[in-house]
């Protein structure tokens, strides 16, 4: 029996599983399908929130730690694995902001460069933007990956590890209990075991935990992306506008997204939502449509009721905790929030307080910490 049992192979579950395996333990890490082929691979690689003043402070505190960590785990990753992530920091442009004195507001209180700029800085920066647009926001520091790269870099990287032992196409079927511990987990190959258990299954989080008769307000929210292929150069940095958004790849691709659907766990594309995408892309850069549509995808968000992480022990259970739930920010809470959980496994010194993540019984019946 390994040390730790981790459920559910995306960008969660991976970056636990490497952050205790880093810290000399055992993992058994138990996928369904393949890692990191869910939605940390469906998402667009944005390491921010795409309107960071928005957000509580809880988020903002994840993210931020976040944010500055991706720069060295690419690096790692890459001198690893020879496999590039391609973290990229251009900055972002932000266009049409309707509450620009809060996002300058809260830029000072958090100390993160943000600045008004005008047309002349902006055209130089990108000249394919939409004309007649007299200023934008500017924030130098932000930063993107190509998390498809990502996580498959994670998961060579995890492959070669000697503590880690990998189960792919390996669906948990059930738990197996000994009074309020959880001694292993039903598979198709058999009942695996570990210590610690730690549930990381994105969008699927409830149905597993179900088994257990714990309910956990986490579902899936589709989102559908499409990507343009543009010649390489033709857009630099990531530029948002009215929610949507493009993300420029090194070779020539461009991602524009994403829908907000609440369809269950469907995952088909439509003509709709790629009319939808289209028009809000081109409607940033008009020039892309001219260019093919090389790609068009759907992935499935774990959704929370109050948008923040469950993260922590289950209530009730010895050795179950939980790592899920965090919407359209999984990529970009994944250092931070995995760095946490490992934390409180191991009796460190958190990384931030740990509280508002907890499953409290408001929180689990859905309702906010405050109601």
């Amino acid at each position: 029996m390994r040390d730790f049992l981790i459920i559910g192979g995306g960008v969660i579950g991976m970056l636990t599983t490497l952050q205790l395996a880093d810290a000399g333990h055992t993992v058994t890490l138990v996928e369904r399908g393949t890692c990191g082929q869910e939605a940390s691979w469906a998402g667009g690689g944005i390491v921010s929130p795409l309107y960071p003043w928005r957000y509580s402070g809880p988020i903002s505190r994840l993210s931020r730690w976040s944010e500055g960590v991706y720069p060295s785990l690419s690096l790692r990753l890459l001198e690893e694995t020879g496999i590039d992530p391609e973290y990229r920091q251009k900055g972002l442009l932000y266009l049409s902001v309707k509450d620009e004195r809060e996002a300058l507001c809260w830029a000072r209180e958090m100390g993160k460069p943000l600045e008004q700029v005008d047309s002349d800085f902006l055209y130089a920066k990108e000249p394919h933007v939409a004309p007649g647009i007299e200023q934008a926001l500017w924030m130098p520091t932000l930063g993107s990956v190509r998390n498809p790269r990502l996580v498959q870099a994670l998961r060579a990287r995890l492959a070669a590890m000697k503590q880690v032992s990998l189960h792919e196409q390996c669906a948990v079927q059930g738990f197996q209990r000994q009074g309020t511990r959880i001694s292993g987990v039903v598979t198709p190959e058999g009942v695996i075991q570990g210590g610690q258990v730690v549930v990381c299954g994105g969008a699927w989080v409830a149905s597993l935990l179900a088994e257990l008769e714990v309910t956990l307000p986490v579902r899936p929210v589709k989102g559908q992306m499409i990507a343009y292929q543009t010649p390489p150069g033709f857009v630099n940095r990531v530029i948002l506008k009215d929610g949507r958004y493009v993300i420029p790849r090194g070779d020539g691709l461009v991602l524009a997204g994403s829908t907000l659907e609440e369809t269950g766990f469907e995952k088909s594309t439509d003509d709709a939502a790629l009319m939808a995408l289209r028009q809000s892309a081109e409607a940033i850069v008009p020039e892309l449509a001219e260019c093919k549509v090389a790609h068009q995808w759907a992935g499935l968000r774990p959704g929370s009721p109050d948008e923040l992480p469950f993260i922590g022990a289950v209530p009730g259970w010895e050795n179950l905790h939980v790592n899920a739930g965090h919407f359209r920010n999984g990529l970009v809470l994944a250092p931070a929030a995995t760095h946490l959980l490992v934390d409180q496994l191991l009796g460190r010194e958190p990384l931030v307080d740990p509280a508002p993540y907890q499953l409290t019984s408001a929180r689990l019946a859905g309702k906010p910490e405050s109601a």
